[in-house]
């Protein structure tokens, strides 16, 4: 066994390097995401009476409660795992197979693991170092997280910190499973993606049908196995044994699978096409390579809305009275009226997590560059720019199609102010598109760094999520393309802003293009 591990200490040092940048971002913004809630909660409910008819409020709102989950009690550690412990789960998941798949199938795909093997490498070691390299940033997580929420109750703390690491690793371990089955990272990002949705969804069903948790759905799902976790609420530690359990049993399965196979092989081959090809330019291939993500992304977004629309009366009822919940509102959403508010700040957050998907598509062709596929393109008499403007289609324009599908999902799920709410959905594409452009700036003129475009998103959802809870100064939120977009529905609606917007991003793309048509390919 230890010959099969040989170098992998060598391959953690390397994928840690190589993460250096990845890893602090995504644990670094859900760490803080989770500490400031304390804070943001004291400020929305400071009297105990509050906190006490917020927990009866929830236990009444089903709803509200497939969201964000049951309230098991009213102090404000229990109050914050109820609030953000699901999405910081989720978001460990997605930091976690992101690595995985990165520093094992994408390797494999690209050729080099084939190269690393070749020395004295043992055949576990690679996906040894993948997770131990999760292992390391979900630990960090959760080291941040029980430190920060300590003065909340150590024993919560820990329970909490341990949960979302827990979760984390086990999407980790998910993921090594599907780098094993698929040939194509792509695929195994999928579906350990589609994984964390369904587990998303039966625990919202479950969390529906019962106030408690106790739901057989909600127990189906690891991200139930978190919130029943509670943390701050009479701590259940033998939880935690589940996730030890299955964590350890994927990770068998993964290594049984990586013994049985060769390198570059998978037990999922894909398909082989069509004798005659049927892709005749650029922007048909682009359209086959990034079709499964648009649709993805589109149902998504549609389904969000749904569920979002749906929220608006309820969210209304549950403010209530509430002065400092309905100011947070108003400052996401604008001053209209708290029911537009809430559906303005509700567009706004789908509108910042458009935003990763634009810069995940516009990316995609640093992909194609690095792994070598782009060259055979190129050889023929596909030029950069027809090539490249192919995928920048699918980005920008898949962009709008998911933002509007958004729109549309609300219209579904509230069944009123079905244009105003497509126009603001709709307009939310103008910043987004400014995102797209920095990453089309990142690729021409710096490729090696284009992967900080997924900072500049990142922070964009930081500054959006975040800043007007925090109620952060006005300079800090227009540091974000989104602060400058008039709030609507309900809003005075200016055009300045918005052709301004437009106007960056035009730039920002033009300067991109024009900087990958200068310089070599796989090259500064």
């Amino acid at each position: 066994m230890s010959g099969r591990l040989t170098g992998t200490g060598t391959l953690l040092r390397f994928a840690l390097r190589r993460d250096r940048a990845l890893i602090p971002l995504w644990t670094g913004v859900n760490a803080l995401m989770v500490l400031s809630m304390p804070n943001t909660l004291k400020t929305l409910y400071a009297t105990a009476a509050q906190r006490a008819g917020l927990q009866h409020q929830m236990a009444t709102n089903t709803s509200l409660r497939a969201v964000v989950g049951p309230v098991f009690d009213d102090s404000l550690g229990a109050l914050t795992a109820w609030r953000i412990g699901v999405y910081a789960g989720a978001l460990a998941a997605v930091m976690s197979l992101l690595v995985v798949v990165r520093h094992t199938r994408d390797e494999e795909e690209s050729g080099r693991q084939e190269l690393v093997s070749s020395g004295m490498v043992g055949r576990r070691a690679p996906l040894t170092a993948a997770l131990l390299a999760a292992a390391v940033a979900n630990t960090v997580l959760g080291l941040l997280i029980a430190a920060g929420l300590a003065g909340q109750g150590a024993a919560g703390a820990v329970v909490f910190g341990l949960g979302v690491a827990g979760a984390g690793m086990l999407f980790a371990t998910a993921a090594a499973i599907f780098a094993q089955l698929t040939e194509s990272a792509r695929l195994a990002r999928g579906l350990t993606a589609a994984v964390l949705g369904a587990a998303f969804v039966l625990r919202a069903a479950g969390d529906s049908a019962s106030a408690d948790g106790s739901s057989v759905l909600t127990w189906l799902s690891p991200l139930g196995w978190l919130e029943n976790l509670r943390a701050f609420a009479a701590e259940r530690w033998w939880v935690l044994l589940l996730f030890a359990a299955a964590i350890a049993l994927q990770t068998l399965l993964a290594y049984g699978l990586a013994g049985r196979r060769d390198i570059g092989m998978s037990f999922l081959p894909t398909r082989p096409g069509p004798a005659a090809g049927r892709l005749g330019t650029a922007g048909a291939l682009a359209w086959r390579l990034q079709r499964g993500s648009v649709l993805g992304w589109g149902l998504g977004f549609f389904l969000a809305g749904v569920v979002y629309g749906g929220l608006t009366d309820g969210a209304a009822k549950l403010v209530g009275d509430n002065a400092q919940a309905r100011e947070i509102f108003q400052r996401m959403g604008g001053r209209s009226g708290l029911t537009d508010a809430f559906l303005a700040a509700m567009v706004g957050m789908l509108g910042l997590v458009a935003a990763l998907y634009v810069v995940s598509s516009v990316l995609r062709l640093s992909g194609e560059e690095t792994s070598g596929r782009a060259e055979p393109v190129l050889a023929g008499a596909v030029g950069r720019l027809r090539w490249a403007a192919g995928h920048l289609l699918i980005a920008f324009g898949g962009s709008a199609l998911v933002m509007l599908l958004a729109g549309l999902g609300f219209a579904v799920g509230y069944g009123r102010q079905i244009g105003p709410v497509l126009g603001a959905c709709l307009l939310q594409v103008t910043a987004v598109w400014v995102i797209g452009g920095i990453a089309v700036l990142l690729l021409g003129i710096l490729p090696q760094g284009a992967v900080a475009a997924w900072g500049v998103a990142g922070a964009a959802l930081l500054i959006g999520w975040i800043g007007p809870a925090l109620n952060v100064p006005r300079p800090v939120l227009d540091l974000s393309p989104f602060g400058h977009l008039p709030k609507l529905p309900g809003g005075h609606l200016d055009w300045t802003p918005v052709g301004v917007l437009l106007a960056l991003a035009a730039v920002l793309v033009a300067a991109g293009l024009a900087g990958l048509r200068r310089r070599d390919l796989t090259a500064g």
